[in-house]
């Protein structure tokens, strides 16, 4: 039996279509099932049952014996919200307490940290473990995700297997329901498809033309790679980088979008909105050397490929992973 927690999200329901595809089939979906949009992920999928997220540890304490891994992927991710209540509870004190559950009974943990833990890259994006206290987010939500990985290490008692694991910049199929979050792809096919161009923000830092911002763009499909890898690795706990390990242009990404859509590329340029230009960052590109070092060895996507992959075998016909 397998948990995935934010099961009905992006990234959430695409790791459970890929543990179905394994032949994994006893998967224990925790989510607030009472956001519609999402149920859309979840159709079709091999699920044993659904457990509301502020159910779920009644319900652990229940079924534990039957657990064999956790997957913690579900945390508020708007990096817009500044509501700090709602993020301490749900990307601090409900990882707490599933990093307790997991000591207590000897479950296996991999959970979602995130890039936005290195504000604007002042150290690198090298996911050494002594850094972790120095980082400095730019938002809220960076802030709560950096709080816990810290809160983490310094636990003297840990799940005898455990990984966290920063997200870069994920896209792929399952963000229909994400709005504003959703990626910089999903909005590019939307605009070129409604208007046959795309605007880009524009560059408000003397050391970056307009849209030449640099992004490490991963592919949900590679993230979801890695999270299996490391459901049959368990070994070498902590800390790492979930990139492509290749930062790329947003110039980069609107010519592949259009290139998948066969559509000639028309780009202009607008302002960054001022709610999160001095939050921006410019640059990220996360040093992936650590998780190769403990033997993960497949290749990442190219931008061209996952971009290729995801118009023409998703967003055309707008299926689901």
């Amino acid at each position: 039996m397998i948990i995935v927690t934010g099961a009905a999200g992006f990234i959430g329901s695409g790791l459970i279509s890929r543990l179905n595809q394994e032949n994994f089939n006893f998967i224990i979906a925790v989510d607030d099932f009472s956001q519609t949009e999402k149920l859309p992920n979840l159709e079709g999928k091999r699920i044993q049952e659904r457990v509301d997220r502020e159910q779920f540890f009644d319900w652990l304490d229940q079924n534990y014996y039957e657990v064999e891994f956790i997957f913690h992927i579900g945390a508020r991710t708007d990096t817009t919200e500044f509501d700090r209540r709602i993020l301490e509870h749900l990307n601090v004190s409900y990882s707490k307490k599933i990093w307790q559950k997991c000591i207590d009974y000897q479950i296996p943990l991999v959970y979602a940290s995130s890039a936005a833990t290195y504000g604007l890259g002042e150290l690198g994006y090298d996911d050494n473990e002594q850094l972790v206290p120095q980082l400095k987010p730019l938002n809220p939500y960076g802030v709560s995700k950096n709080e816990f990985d810290i809160w983490a290490l310094e636990q003297e008692k840990k799940p005898f297997f455990w990984a966290g694991l920063k997200f870069f910049n994920v896209y792929g199929p399952n963000e229909y329901h994400k709005n504003r979050m959703a990626s910089v792809i999903f909005h590019a096919y939307n605009q070129i498809r409604q208007q046959g161009s795309m605007k880009l923000f524009r560059s408000h830092h003397p050391n970056f033309q307009d849209g030449e911002q640099m992004r490490d763009f991963v592919y949900v499909k590679d993230v979801i790679n890695v999270c299996l890898f490391l459901m049959h690795h368990r070994r070498n706990s902590g800390i790492y980088n979930l990139g492509s390990g290749k930062a790329r242009t947003f110039i980069d990404l609107a010519q592949a979008t259009f290139q998948a859509m066969d559509v000639t590329p028309q780009i202009s340029f607008v302002d960054t909105p001022e709610d999160i230009r001095d939050k921006y960052q410019y640059f990220t590109q996360a040093s992936m050397s650590k998780l190769r070092s403990i033997g993960y060895t497949k290749p990442f996507c190219t931008l061209e490929e996952g971009i290729q992959d995801y118009v023409q075998n998703y967003l055309v016909t707008e299926t689901y992973l």
